[in-house]
């Protein structure tokens, strides 16, 4: 556990690992309240995510689902039937540029957890037919009287592009319950915030100026959350080079191919961590313009980076400049 706090009742911080990366929270606290049994709880709902949806562990709820055989059908925990239920939303608002269903195409592409490429990520020159078949968000039938969900066959979920933010909603949710109402938590880089400071204060997080512009007009952005989060896709970090070639990690489920054009960073901000995720990655996969237009046409919050010939620019719609000046 890394805990820090000091006895006048400020800021105590916790952090740990999950989802194969970091989570930290911020929260204001009273008096003696026991740092070590928080910690524990917020890990152990951590862990709980885990089971349910992560494909990278082999005995969690997603991956029976995944190796499931055809016509069966799977009660789902209440974790796993909200983030679903959401992703499949998203899928159909966005007219399939977010797809819960591409985990074989992930695989297929060297990004997944099944090590086909030994983490040498070669880009196929062909997606086989049979992956390419499994994939559609339309495939995937909800019963929501009796919450199962039934395989079509061969479907595998993949919902690492939304799970890390409905986590970060799910330590907020955790730690109202222990009695905390200050805090900002962050999973991953997914952020969710909520109450204020002890001097009163909103908890502001920055959201990057353009990568190598220090000196760009573009600077950082600084957003309050207060019942409020904020996410961030894109291929900053998320692409690997091959022959000279860039690959996003991010899979445009209707090519079946690494998404093109993808934005340096797409940010985010919504009522809650897993909207602002599942959202990033959906406007990543559309692209500067298109994704553009629709968060406009949406009502959206979002902010794109992109990089051109005159170096990285910003765009940012209605909903998010609203913000900055909150």
């Amino acid at each position: 556990m890394q805990a820090a706090g000091n006895n006048r009742g400020a800021v105590d911080i916790l952090g740990g690992a999950t989802m194969g990366t970091t989570w930290s929270v911020k929260l204001v606290t009273r008096p003696h309240t026991d740092l070590h049994a928080l910690h524990s709880h917020i890990q152990a709902r951590l862990d709980g995510v885990v089971a349910q949806m992560s494909n990278w562990t082999a005995h969690s709820d997603l991956s029976r689902f995944n190796a499931a055989a055809a016509g069966s059908w799977h009660a789902l925990q209440d974790d796993f039937w909200t983030v679903l239920s959401c992703a499949l939303d998203i899928a159909r608002s966005s007219g399939g540029a977010y797809d819960p269903t591409l985990g074989a195409l992930v695989d297929a592409w060297g990004f997944g957890p099944s090590g086909r490429h030994e983490g040498r990520h070669d880009a196929p020159v062909d997606v086989p037919v049979h992956v390419l078949a499994s994939i559609g968000w339309q495939r995937i039938v909800l019963d929501h009287g009796t919450r199962r969900v039934l395989q079509p066959g061969g479907t595998q979920l993949d919902l690492c592009a939304i799970a890390k933010g409905y986590a970060a909603d799910a330590v907020a949710a955790q730690l109202l319950s222990d009695g905390i109402d200050s805090m900002l938590v962050e999973v991953g880089g997914e952020l969710y915030g909520r109450g204020h400071k002890p001097d009163g204060s909103p908890w502001r997080v920055i959201v990057e100026a353009c990568a190598g512009d220090e000196d760009d007009a573009n600077e950082a952005r600084v957003l309050a959350l207060d019942g409020r989060a904020v996410a961030t896709s894109g291929d900053r970090w998320h692409r690997v080079e091959r022959d000279g070639q860039r690959y996003s990690h991010t899979i445009d489920p209707r090519s079946g191919r690494p998404a093109r054009g993808a934005p340096a960073a797409v940010t985010v901000a919504a009522s809650n961590a897993m909207l602002a995720d599942g959202w990033a990655t959906a406007l990543t996969v559309m692209g500067a313009e298109a994704g553009h237009a629709f968060a406009c046409e949406q009502g959206l919050a979002a902010r794109f980076v992109v990089s051109g010939a005159c170096g990285q620019e910003e765009r940012m719609t209605p909903a998010f400049a609203e913000l900055l000046q909150a």
